[in-house]
């Protein structure tokens, strides 16, 4: 076994124990009244909107839980809905693939400033795209202008029901968004755009440096040495683990579709997890246990997101893999919402990964702005009063 080998054992062992222990902390101190009530309120004010079903979990830091559900997991038959639920994490993955990019910088097996070309010569190419132009960390904080006009979508429920089983190689859905212009130019702060893209091209970089899918670089790395068994890479299968709610997309008035049974676009990063897991991935993320100091530093690097963004994300600021967002009570806190078919979940870490909270919904209601606008707000109301409570056992 190498120096790095033997290293890279023992921070997985260290980070094993300290994990375990503070699952068995969370088990045996519930959580306060008060920050129980809060949190269940908050998810009753979810699920008054109309939202079917509501799961969330804040975490103290000593380790006390608040759990509440709210509605229901299946309108046909009103089944509760649990709080160990598996749903899609969708976004929030792109965390774990900064998180592994991260990992190889430290590594040396690659470095931030390397070009897309110098990884995947003449992938982006065409109608004023050009990898020789774009970095990696261009890639990891959305300001690459690669479009994201390439990625099939769900738009009504004639279209869900078409492509729902559909399977895209990385290769195809890249070669898709070359069909179109850059929404932008390459490596300009201002210029900052959310490309699902980007990260395709993020997850074919990582494959290239260690000739392992990016799936198992994720898994390998950071869900085993976690003791993550709840957060499970689903690959083409449209199957999620049970418990879990299903899913609906409202697309107007009268049509809401149950959209549980279908096939991630992006299938190499797509994963199930819970608000237990998710909690557990980001307070280690946060207090240093997945990335040594210059890395995560790097990390937290932000740029502000774009006007339209930020009426979702107020005051919102996107470093690599993160999102940095300002708390009512001072300070920010870091995060990374993820929605796909139905399920749409936002967390919240305060920056010393003491302090956390998910909360995931399984109802999309997609159909106006307003009705995106105020199920963010909501949801966002939530962490913010999560990472907020204070007292005993909570501050």
């Amino acid at each position: 076994m190498t120096s790095t080998s033997r290293t890279r054992l023992a921070v997985i062992l260290a980070t094993a124990t300290l994990l375990a222990a503070e699952a068995a902390t969370a088990i045996a101190r519930p959580a306060d009244s008060s920050a129980a009530d809060q949190l269940r309120r908050d998810t009753e004010a979810i699920h008054a909107l109309g939202v079917s079903g509501v799961q969330a979990r804040a975490i103290a830091p000593d380790g006390r839980q608040s759990v509440a559900t709210s509605g229901t997991a299946d309108l046909r038959t009103g089944r509760p809905v649990s709080s160990d639920g598996y749903f899609r994490m969708a976004s929030t993955a792109k965390t774990l693939v900064a998180t592994v990019v991260l990992q190889l910088e430290a590594e040396g097996r690659l470095s931030l400033d390397d070009t897309v070309d110098h990884w995947l010569p003449g992938v982006v190419r065409g109608n004023g795209n050009d990898g020789s132009r774009i970095t990696i960390r261009q890639l990891l904080q959305h300001t690459s202008g690669i479009s994201d006009d390439g990625m099939p979508g769900y738009t009504t429920p004639e279209e869900y029901y078409q492509q729902r089983h559909d399977v895209y190689r990385p290769e195809q859905l890249v070669a898709r968004a070359m069909a179109h212009a850059p929404d932008l130019p390459p490596g300009e702060d201002e210029n900052w755009k959310y490309s699902n893209t980007g990260y395709v091209v993020l997850g074919m970089i990582i494959q290239k440096a260690t000739g392992h899918p990016a799936h198992q670089e994720i898994e390998d790395r950071i869900l085993r040495p976690l003791g993550l068994d709840q957060t499970r890479w689903t690959g083409t299968s449209s199957a999620l683990p049970r418990p879990h709610a299903e899913a609906y997309q409202l697309f107007g008035p009268g049509s809401l579709v149950n959209v549980t049974n279908q096939v991630a676009v992006d299938h190499e990063t797509s994963f199930t997890t819970t608000t237990r897991d998710e909690n557990r991935l980001l307070r280690a993320l946060l207090s240093g246990r997945l990335l040594p100091p210059r890395q995560l530093a790097e990390m937290k690097q932000t740029v502000p997101v774009s006007a339209d963004v930020q009426q979702l994300w107020p005051g919102g600021r996107y470093g690599l893999g993160l999102v940095e967002r300002p708390l009512t009570c001072g300070g920010t806190y870091w995060s990374h919402e993820g929605g796909d078919g139905g399920y749409i979940t936002l967390n919240g870490v305060t920056d010393d990964g003491r302090r956390s909270a998910v909360v995931s919904m399984s109802e999309a209601r997609g159909d106006t702005p307003e009705h995106i606008l105020a199920q963010e707000n909501a949801a966002s109301t939530l962490i913010d009063n999560a990472l907020c409570a204070s007292g005993r056992g909570t501050s």
